[in-house]
């Protein structure tokens, strides 16, 4: 655990230290996001923070080539190499959508070809956690790998609408993924439980050294390049995990078997269910109104919950709390006896519906006041 600490810290630090460097650049260039209809920032903003995200990602890789532990996790393992060959093409193709601004179709398949370079290099599912293991052909596998990383990059990239709120959902579902994928890779050497957890914890360090800068009242923006990249890195430690694990071989709290095969399966969409859920809705809303699922809209669960009349922050803490409900409590049902478990689903719930709840409440009692009051 000591070593996943310290490139967790290593990651925040360098990204921390980096994003300031970058926006300084990104304002001397004219990388800047102009104001839209359907955004809430009221300047224009810098982007290109994923920049920093990426170097926290790759100094962290590389400080934890050189730990005892850690080292027999990174040598020569093709897992890695493939991500960061993957991310590699996120960040380049994320760099030139947010300079000049691709078109959806050539973004999306720069996605195609990312993902497809990742899953034949190395991280792919090899089998699917249904009843037991069902292994499929490899065709069908990378297929099903390349879809579950392009959903993942375009949720993350679909719910980066307020500050803070994709890198502080990101960050959240990986310290939820990070404390199931070590539950399960402590007990065993080396292995792909452990490049899973690596990955999950140097995310969670690129997102906290981000997050500073991010938050309300944002100073930065991550862009294209710093979405695409937390959606890439936040599925390829869930396909590293998922498809190389046999549900029997598991034993996660008071879970009856039945949950329990179903598990592997259910923890990746579980720490993904806000993002995921947004990305649903929107492909739904657009195809009913005669739209194509890509073109941008201002119906966002980020945009519902500003309509309920939540602050800017509020809005975001809320959602905060909704993803933490659902991945953390995924979480507790895995590591905590049941009745625990539940306990903590429940404390997270009332939380979350009481902060959902308070943004209605602050927009009735602001209407009642008298003008100047």
């Amino acid at each position: 655990m000591r070593e996943y600490l310290f490139v967790l810290l290593v990651a925040a630090t360098v990204t921390y230290v980096t994003t300031p460097v970058v926006r300084t650049l990104a304002v001397r260039r004219g990388w800047v996001t102009a104001v839209r209809d359907r955004d809430v920032h009221a300047v224009p903003m810098p982007r290109l923070g994923g920049l920093a995200i990426f170097a926290g990602f790759v100094v962290a890789l590389l400080v934890a080539s050189h730990l005892p532990f850690l080292r027999t996790v990174t040598q020569d393992n093709s897992d890695l190499h493939a991500v960061l060959i993957g991310a590699l093409l996120v960040v380049v193709l994320g760099v030139a959508d947010d300079i000049w601004g691709l078109e959806a179709w050539t973004k999306f398949a720069g996605q195609l070809l990312a993902a497809g370079v990742m899953a034949f290099q190395g991280v792919q599912m090899l089998s699917l956690p249904v009843f037991g293991v069902t292994y499929l052909p490899t065709t069908v596998l990378v297929v099903i790998t390349v879809l579950v990383v392009v959903t993942t990059m375009n949720a993350v990239n679909f719910v980066d609408g307020l500050d803070g709120l994709a890198a502080g959902i990101t960050c959240i579902a990986a310290i939820g993924f990070f404390a199931y994928a070590y539950s399960i890779s402590k007990d065993y050497s080396a292995n792909v439980f452990s490049v899973a957890s690596l990955i999950a914890a140097v995310l969670i360090g690129c997102c906290l050294g981000f997050l500073p800068f991010n938050f309300n009242p944002a100073k930065i923006f991550m862009g294209d390049t710093g979405a695409m990249l937390l959606g890439l890195l936040l599925s390829a430690a869930t396909i590293s995990l998922t498809g190389n694990i046999d549900p029997a071989a598991l034993s996660a709290g008071d879970l009856p078997p039945e949950l329990l095969y179903l598990f592997p399966l259910l923890m990746p969409i579980a720490v993904l269910v806000v993002p995921l859920l947004d990305l649903v809705l929107a492909i739904i809303r657009r195809t009913r109104a005669g739209r194509l699922p890509w073109q941008p809209d201002a119906q966002h669960l980020h945009h519902q919950m500003l309509a309920l009349g939540h602050t800017h922050a509020g809005a975001v803490l809320s959602l905060y709390l909704w993803a933490a409900t659902v991945a953390f409590g995924m979480a507790a049902l895995a590591l905590l006896p049941l009745i625990w478990a539940l306990a903590v689903i429940a404390g997270l719930l009332l939380l979350a519906v009481a902060m959902t709840a308070a943004g209605p409440i602050h927009r009735r009692v602001s209407a009642s006041r008298p003008a100047g009051v």
